[in-house]
């Protein structure tokens, strides 16, 4: 991997860190993957499947006096690319292979608190499917970020 892939890694870790204060942030490099990604955790959580929104409305409803159910960020997947990179989902595929759903050393985390078997709790482990959030790098070091999810996945219900 080159000083290329290097610099675009620091450029959105540097990003991440100052600009939207994530923590425990890591750079993820590995010969026998496409590319280096880096993984950490928002302050805020950063998405929810469709069908788990389905769950914790339930979850929700059946607590009742409009209380809601605690959302903590979830450790996500960044993948750096420069806005002129010719990309391919060919080479998304091949990084999307190369990855489990949950970074490092998430999944301990993430399954704290899974003792009473809720449902909607299921997508922050088993039932999470991979997605990375693709961090495209500009010339000026502006950073612009999209989710991008391995298969087709239903929109969200508003």
């Amino acid at each position: 991997m080159g000083d290329h892939y290097d610099h675009l890694a620091q450029v959105v870790l540097n990003n991440l860190e100052n600009q939207h204060d994530w923590t425990r942030l890591s750079l993820h490099k590995d010969p026998s993957r496409p590319r280096i990604l880096l993984f950490g955790l928002p302050t805020t959580r950063m998405y929810v499947h469709p069908d788990e929104q389905v769950e914790i409305i339930k979850a929700e409803a059946a607590l009742g006096n409009g209380q809601r159910l605690p959302q903590p960020p979830e450790f996500e997947w960044v993948l750096p690319v420069h806005v002129v990179e010719r990309t391919t989902v060919d080479g998304f595929a091949a990084v999307f292979d190369s990855i489990d759903a949950l970074p490092p050393g998430a999944e301990e985390e993430e399954s704290g608190g899974m003792e009473d078997g809720a449902e909607w709790k299921k997508w922050r482990t088993t039932k999470r499917r991979k997605r990375i959030l693709l961090a495209i790098v500009d010339d000026d070091s502006t950073v612009s970020y999209y989710f991008l999810h391995d298969g087709i996945v239903k929109p969200r219900q508003n």
